[in-house]
């Protein structure tokens, strides 16, 4: 099963929900974290795993042969993303927005276009305790997010619970990070921002129709609008995690809940209980709440 942590807005705490919840999970399950925020992967903060396992991710980028080039501008008319440009029958290649897509190649008339890679970041496996792990991390300057949460999507391990931290957000990388989901549980808190994103990622998932409940972290402040919404759109919210100053301290050294404070351990049990249940539910009855 592959159940994605998300928000609709950052600093929420989905990476804190993520983390605690892998480490309860894996003392009954096979457990496989995937850090797919891949701008600012930080689950390893908490997780503390050894690496031992490297890929570079490369994006396939037209290389042109000068010689063989008519200057017919047909790559540039069906560049979708004004990667090449035409100037006195030479072709102009703007590499940090190309995507990828090949059109060019396959419709240069000349053949004078092949297919040459460009690393644009790195895929890390491991392990952290019991728990499998993987992130993924786009070289500085790069923009092509999704590419590099594919390739860490693909160490998925088939015979292990995948939770997948997403990206925050609804943007195409939150999109690639979610799809192909079981399940979604959403991170948020009481505020009017708050709301207002959840309200985005909500409507998102509804789209890609993956199946969603919500926590409600640093609950205890802001209002009940939140409540509110969820009652309405009939999502259930499954745990509201309160806000304490003493897990705010250990997640500030590094440290997760579930393994510091006496108490927490409980409290990502019961959530990770419903999570599962939510999740089963939603696998047998097609995905009928959204």
């Amino acid at each position: 099963m592959i159940i994605s942590i998300a928000s609709g807005k950052g600093g929420t705490g989905k990476t804190t929900v993520a983390a605690n919840l892998a480490l309860v999970l894996a003392r009954d399950f096979e457990v496989q974290v995937i850090d797919a925020d891949v701008e600012a992967p930080n689950a390893h903060i908490l997780l503390k795993p050894v690496l031992n396992e490297v890929e570079e991710v490369f994006l396939e980028v037209p290389h042109i042969d000068a010689e063989r080039c008519s200057g017919c501008g047909i790559c540039q008319k069906v560049c979708a993303f004004n990667a090449l440009a035409l100037v006195k029958n030479d072709v102009l290649f703007f590499e940090e927005l190309c995507h990828g897509c090949g059109a060019c190649m396959v419709l240069c008339p000349e053949k004078a276009i092949t297919e040459s890679s460009r690393q644009i970041g790195l895929v890390e496996t491991g392990m952290a305790g019991d728990v499998l792990f993987a992130r993924g991390r786009i070289n500085p300057g790069e923009v092509l997010a999704p590419f590099v949460i594919r390739a860490v999507k693909r160490k998925q391990s088939a015979d292990a619970l995948v939770l997948v931290d997403s990206p925050p957000g609804t943007s195409c990388a939150a999109v690639s990070a979610v799809s192909g989901s079981d399940f979604c549980l959403l991170v948020t808190e009481s505020t009017p921002f708050g709301l207002h994103d959840l309200q985005l990622a909500v409507s998102l998932l509804q789209k890609l129709k993956i199946p969603t409940a919500v926590v409600i972290n640093k609950a205890g402040h802001g209002d009940e609008r939140v409540d509110k919404y969820c009652e309405q759109q009939c999502i259930p919210v499954l745990a509201r995690i309160p806000y304490d100053r003493q897990v705010a301290e250990v997640y500030a050294s590094g440290r997760p809940a579930v393994t510091n404070i006496e108490g927490w351990d409980v409290v990502y049990e019961s959530l990770g209980a419903l999570l599962l249940q939510q999740a089963s539910d939603a696998a047998h009855t097609g995905g009928d709440q959204l």
